[in-house]
């Protein structure tokens, strides 16, 4: 994978909790009817896409740990209380970026690859990227509307601009469709269009 030109680790795990809290705070406003509904992922309601966002954080918390098990990203059941369980599951991965020595520690990323683990700072902005489009995916979902400042959203497009294009796009499991095409509006909207959501999602 190229190089990603990145921030020091310590302003990484300060955007990455910002832009984590974004979508602890936007799922906030979720109520129990809103949980069945459709998401811009494919296939997803808003409880399946909960369930999955607090998986990735519970797996990234345990490779911050240097914990490599596979096991700990097994879907998770989010139980009579996703949100509840969802804003848990933020601050879960939030305090473990936060710990003592966790930059110096390689993250094993099974569902990446096994071949080998990932610089500390790297995986956390895969991570960061995540949370900004998953904070656009529970926004739309709700007809609401977020913003990040340019620090954040500097990295997030440097990152984007690492992700494989082309056929692997296509490929199941993949995070990211393929590019939509898309001229014009926001940063945010340039980005999560060329991570394979419209920004003119549910129209």
């Amino acid at each position: 994978m190229p190089t990603i030109k990145l921030p020091a680790g310590e302003v990484l795990i300060d955007l990455d909790a910002r832009a984590v809290r974004a979508s602890a705070e936007l799922a906030s406003e979720a109520g129990p009817a809103d949980l069945a509904m459709a998401t811009p992922c494919a296939g997803w309601t808003l409880a399946d896409l909960l369930a999955h966002m607090a998986t990735q954080h519970y797996g990234f918390a345990a490779a911050s740990r240097g914990d490599g098990d596979l096991g700990q990203w097994k879907l998770r059941s989010l139980g009579d209380d996703p949100v509840a369980a969802y804003q848990d599951a933020a601050g879960h991965v939030i305090d473990a970026f936060a710990a003592d020595g966790v930059l110096d520690r390689p993250f094993p990323l099974p569902e990446f690859t096994t071949e080998h683990p990932f610089p500390a700072e790297q995986a956390i902005s895969f991570h960061l990227i995540d949370y900004v489009v998953h904070s656009w995916d529970v926004a739309r979902t709700l007809g609401l509307t977020v913003d990040f400042d340019d620090d954040i959203l500097d990295v997030a497009h440097d990152v984007a601009a690492v992700v494989p294009t082309g056929p692997a796009r296509l490929a199941p499991g993949t995070p990211f469709g393929p590019e939509v095409a898309w001229k014009g509006g926001s940063r945010l909207d340039q980005l999560v269009a060329y991570l394979g959501r419209s920004p003119a999602w549910p129209s």
